[in-house]
């Protein structure tokens, strides 16, 4: 048997590279499959949860025909953080990364982000924002999750026509495309289910970046729950490491988006265009209301809607998408 080597979509600016992904032991356990139903799909996503990560493996990225080592951290985890030197390429990029066992070589490749000038920064929850999580309610929530596979899985109508725009907006040229990033709190375990969704539905490409990776059931049945200040962390450093773009970020009202949106408007007073929040349940809470009304204050255009239509229709009045 071999580990395994994971990769994750990357990011860069125009002095820095990200990269990142995981190596786990070796393991006879089958991957998660996409096509099981009932309880063979619920016996696939508790494999998720049961790996065991590699601590202090030799990790090798190949970057303009250079070598760069590193280790991974104890949870299996690696992310290599490498200066841009005359780099003149944007869009999504490959990149390759591999690691030795034995006398062979297992070599994985991806892709990264360099965002093209002018454009906007398109942050989005996951849960609840596009797909249909029912995070209100833990029991059901993890019923879903267990119980219906890739295929039965809901998404919010006309979330897919807002996202695509959003995605193309202000771009000349097709093969151009605005950075997206889906920022959530389910763990990096989740990461193949939620890159397989949003092509099946053809959302946009968009880096992940998701909470640190679970390793044991226990951990299973708390998956997306516990604080989120890893999300706000994540979604303040991705404006920091992109201080020349337009933010539009879009959330739901089913936890803390609101509230974590509007410290990041508070902290960055020009970058943040628009707040979008997704309305879950059947009426709007106050405490929601109230600071979107406050980023008001803050010339932040806000949207507090319960059909994608109406965030559509939102992003063309104030001149975001045609």
């Amino acid at each position: 048997m071999k580990p395994i080597l994971k990769l994750y979509r990357g990011y860069a600016n125009e002095q820095e590279l990200i990269v990142m992904g995981h190596v786990f032991r070796p393991t006879t356990a089958k991957d998660y499959d996409f096509q099981k139903k009932n309880i063979k799909n619920a016996t696939s996503v508790i494999g998720m949860y049961r790996i065991k990560t590699q601590a202090n493996a030799d990790v090798y990225l190949m970057h303009n025909k250079i070598k760069i080592h590193t280790k991974t951290l104890n949870d299996g985890y690696f992310k290599f953080c490498v200066p841009l030197d005359q780099f003149t390429l944007y869009g999504w990029i490959d990149y390759e990364v591999s690691i030795h066992y034995n006398n062979e070589t297992i070599t994985i490749k991806d892709s990264y982000i360099r965002p093209h000038k002018g454009n906007l920064g398109i942050i989005s929850d996951i849960d609840d924002t596009f797909l249909v999580s029912h995070t209100v309610n833990p029991l059901k929530k993890l019923y879903v999750l267990l119980f219906k596979n890739i295929n039965k899985r809901k998404i919010y109508e006309d979330v897919v026509t807002h996202y695509q725009a959003l995605s193309t907006a202000g771009r000349d040229h097709k093969e151009e495309f605005n950075a997206f990033f889906y920022v959530s709190s389910s763990e990096w375990n989740l990461y193949r289910f939620i890159i397989k969704f949003t092509e099946l539905h053809q959302l946009p490409k968009a880096v992940l970046l998701l909470k640190d990776i679970k390793t044991s059931l226990t951990d299973f049945f708390l998956t997306g729950r516990g604080n989120h200040n890893h999300k706000f962390d994540k979604i303040k450093h991705i404006l920091e490491f992109y201080p020349n773009l337009e933010y539009v970020l879009l959330g739901d009202d089913s936890q803390h988006d609101a509230f974590l949106y509007e410290a990041i408007c508070k902290i960055f007073p020009v970058t943040v265009k628009a707040v979008y929040i997704r309305q879950t349940g059947d009426t709007k809470k106050v405490k929601v209301t109230a600071i979107l009304k406050n980023l008001k204050t803050l010339n932040v255009s806000v949207c507090y809607f319960k059909n994608s239509s109406e965030a559509i229709t939102h992003s063309k009045m104030i001149g975001i998408i045609v």
